[in-house]
């Protein structure tokens, strides 16, 4: 396949340009203040796909947001690569602590983005990930050189758990059928260092609310009598861990795969400075469980995190109070052979016996999601390995990634499907965080390489 960089540096402000147009929608699908926004953006997603060469285009309705479903199809005979994407974003919370306002990008120059970079909310999770999928279609169908089949699934839900997705996919094995799919959700270890995501966390979502007496009450008049439900929730999140940072849930760790030494040598040399990661960050120090590194830690470990946690009075000045409740969200990040729903209910079961007979706990599970591993011999790691190969200069390094993308076990049990994880962020585009950003060059670069994907997938499936 001939090289896209021609093409780009012609089209490269028109491509910026789109981008941004889709950054402006505010298309927040945990808050149903933004349900119209998010319906807005699925449309335009489905005119972009249109443009950019898809025969047919549709918008399929859910129990929850669309699914914004596309096709190409050249030849039945030929190899299909189904493209999942995500175009709803998570919300922008703090806003006061975005240099500029989330849904208004503005392009920057950075020391890690010397050609500047798209600083909005989904700027790099997901929507422009995703459409430099849908700019590589242009591309191809343009200058005639597209070599398969395409097919494109983007939901509107991925950041509250991808429900809705589970039911389509259930119902449309015909509409769906492929030979591999393709996810840009993701990133790389940097731009001079490629890399190709291979396994991802498992996730188990959930949130508690202690309560304690049956309204709030003077601190004065009943401190010291009563229990304090944000007292007593504080200190059973504070037992969750041991003093090596260990969780201490029975059975936790019962199924937890373990890596041999020589796949943690292997992934100790992917380049990484701890004194850099420190100072990206702002931290003296490092955190986490003992004996692990901090690549180890953050990919192939479970962990259990406070997203959230709140009670009682936070206003301006002082208000003496005791809340009759305390509320927190938790996640579990899981690794290998961890089922999240036995997870779910060790946690819930834990966390209920902890509870003092002073307060009663509720726990609410939200969602969850199952680990996935890509073998690095598979076909379709092997044609991602090449394309990067193409157009880094570099064979990409394998690398596991400590995010969840709940869907992507699913596909394989449902569409019996592998997914290859072509990432093109960086650690540190703020995914999730105050100031998003995602790189110029990095965007124009996936682009790139992803053509080149389409080419060699389907040479060595011949």
């Amino acid at each position: 396949m001939k090289s896209a960089k021609s093409y780009i540096s012609e089209n490269k402000q028109r491509f910026i340009d789109e981008l941004i147009e889709l950054l402006k929608i505010p298309s927040i699908s945990a808050n149903s203040k933004y349900k119209a926004d998010v319906i807005h953006t699925a449309d335009a997603v489905k005119n972009s796909l249109q443009k950019a060469g898809c025969d047919q285009v549709e918008i399929c309705e859910t129990p929850g947001f669309p699914i914004v479903y596309g096709e190409k199809i050249i030849d039945p005979n030929l190899p299909t690569i189904l493209i999942y994407g995500h175009y709803d974003v998570q919300p922008p919370d703090p806003v006061n602590l975005w240099d500029s306002p989330p849904f208004e990008p503005i392009i920057k120059t950075t020391a890690l983005h010397p050609e500047g970079a798209i600083f909005a909310r989904g700027s790099c999770d997901d929507k422009g990930q995703m459409y430099m999928h849908v700019k590589a279609l242009e591309y191809m169908t343009s200058t005639g050189q597209l070599p398969c089949n395409v097919k494109f699934m983007i939901e509107g839900e991925e950041e509250i758990g991808s429900e809705s997705l589970g039911w389509f996919v259930e119902r449309n094995h015909k509409k769906l059928e492929n030979d591999i799919i393709l996810i840009s959700d993701t990133g790389m270890i940097a731009p001079d260092v490629p890399s190709i995501t291979t396994g991802l966390r498992g996730l188990s979502y959930v949130e508690v609310e202690v309560t304690g007496p049956n309204r709030d009450l003077h601190s004065g008049l009943y401190g010291g009598a009563v229990a304090n439900p944000i007292n007593i929730l504080t200190q059973m999140i504070a037992s969750l861990h041991d003093e090596n940072n260990h969780i201490t849930i029975p059975g936790f760790y019962d199924h937890v795969e373990e890596l041999s030494e020589l796949e943690r040598a292997k992934m100790g040399e992917a380049p990484f400075s701890l004194e850099a990661y420190k100072k990206a960050l702002d931290i003296n120090d490092i955190h986490g469980e003992k004996g692990y590194t901090t690549n180890e830690r953050n990919s192939i470990r479970p962990t259990l995190d406070v997203n959230g946690i709140w009670g009682g009075y936070i206003g301006e000045g002082a208000k003496t109070v005791i809340a009759s409740k305390a509320y927190a969200k938790i996640s579990m990040r899981l690794v290998p052979n961890q089922n999240w729903e036995a997870i779910t209910e060790l946690f819930k079961n834990h966390f209920e016996r902890i509870a003092p007979k002073s307060v009663s706990v509720k726990v609410n599970p939200h969602h969850g999601g199952q680990a996935y591993v890509t073998p690095i011999d598979c076909l379709g790691y092997k044609a991602a390995e090449k394309a990067y190969e193409a157009t880094f200069g570099k064979t990409p390094i394998p690398q596991r990634s400590g995010g969840s993308i709940p869907i992507v076990a699913l596909f394989e049990k449902e569409l019996k499907s592998k997914t290859i994880l072509m990432g093109f962020g960086l650690d540190s585009d703020a995914i999730h965080s105050p100031n998003e950003h995602f790189g110029i060059w990095n965007y124009l670069k996936g682009i790139e390489t992803i053509p080149q994907f389409y080419h060699y997938f389907t040479m060595m499936s011949k």
